[in-house]
């Protein structure tokens, strides 16, 4: 038999709140895409052998696929850095209370 368990009444649970409208993200995710063809086009389009075409493929997709890791590196040292703060706020003031 399960025992009563605790439950969080449903107009207590807190909603998700994001950072970006969702017109923003749609704005973003088009326009990557957006340049993602066109920087494909232009390399179909380009009159040079396969290998320089590859060559400019090969740069495109490091420069895109390290520029969301950079971003992301900055984000989480950016998110880090604010959570640590905040946990030095609480143990300094902890320590003065204790005092």
């Amino acid at each position: 038999m399960v025992k009563n368990k605790r439950r969080t009444p449903m107009n207590k649970v807190k909603k998700k709140i994001y950072r970006n409208t969702p017109a923003f993200t749609l704005m973003a995710w088009a326009s990557f895409a957006f340049f993602v063809a066109l920087i494909l086009i232009g390399l179909y389009t380009l009159k040079e052998p396969l290998m320089v075409k590859g060559y400019y493929l090969m740069g495109s997709v490091g420069l895109i696929s390290s520029s969301f890791t950079v971003s992301k590196v900055v984000r989480d040292n950016q998110e880090d850095e604010d959570n640590y703060n905040l946990l030095l706020q609480k143990a300094t003031i902890k320590e003065e209370a204790d005092k």
